[in-house]
């Protein structure tokens, strides 16, 4: 479905913040990019859904494609209709909207009737949103608005959602539930889903295949369950490790097993 070919993205013509990254989701599945703060995975997903510009970014190398179609260097909104939509991190509903006129915003690119059943659709995969439609989204809890700002994105019918960060700043208990409806959506409706995380625990249980960046460079790939058994995986993001006890002077070790760095 998307493919990014070798793609560099410069900010201001000046700062490279990408570094000719390659990666691959594939239709029907859930593809998760990993990676501390400044890696660029939230930077790759701009690219990907054309944002760039309007932040003083640009595509310098490199092609993104969807189904065969190179896409960019074409406009967000043309994107959107193209089928790809982005769920940014920290929700960014319309705080002085109702929930419902939220989902009317983000279904302004299909029929009245369309709309009509789409919001149906998402009223179904997300009861709490139906019971409080008429409130003021600035005046709902951050999952109720992590869960709007995915049914926002429904609206439009995608084929494929960008997630960044979903999990941010919410409560166990509803990141599961939207994990939930996430795997639901991917099932029944053939979501395709590339997610963005900085918690690798939650991401891989979730996903297909994921992608590791540092510093604006894909430096590890492979099935998710394959991934959550690599032990620099473990160590790095995972917070998990062979040994029982380590001292300050095995920092220099722990750097040195990074082995996609050398």
């Amino acid at each position: 479905m998307l493919k990014l070919n070798n793609v560099e993205v410069i900010y201001d013509s000046v700062i490279l913040v990408l570094k000719g990254i390659s990666i691959e989701v594939p239709d029907g599945k859930i593809t998760t990019v990993l990676g501390a703060n400044g890696a660029g995975k939230t930077t790759t997903l701009k690219a990907i859904s054309g944002i760039l510009r309007s932040e003083r970014g640009e595509v310098t190398r490199g092609s993104i494609e969807l189904d065969g179609n190179r896409i960019d260097n074409r406009a967000p909104h043309s994107i959107v209709k193209d089928g790809i939509v982005q769920v940014f991190e920290g929700r960014r509903v319309f705080g002085n909207l109702s929930a419902e006129e939220n989902l009317v915003a983000g279904g302004h690119i299909v029929s009245k009737a369309k709309m009509r059943a789409n919001m149906e659709k998402v009223y179904e995969y997300f009861p709490r949103i139906a019971e409080r439609r008429d409130v003021i989204s600035g005046y709902l809890s951050g999952g109720e608005q992590q869960m709007l700002a995915v049914g926002r994105a429904l609206m439009s019918d995608p084929k494929l959602i960008l997630l960044d960060e979903p999990s941010l700043g919410l409560a166990p208990m509803i990141i599961e539930e939207i994990w939930g409806i996430i795997r639901r959506l991917r099932e029944e409706q053939n979501v395709t889903f590339l997610l963005v995380e900085q918690n690798a625990t939650l991401a891989l249980e979730i996903a297909d295949y994921g992608y590791v960046m540092e510093n604006g460079a894909v430096v590890l790939e492979g099935p998710a369950e394959q991934l959550r058994d690599n032990a620099d995986i473990k160590e790095f993001y995972l917070g998990m490790s062979g040994e029982e006890k380590r001292s300050f002077r095995d920092v220099k070790h722990y750097r040195r097993r990074k082995r996609w760095l050398n």
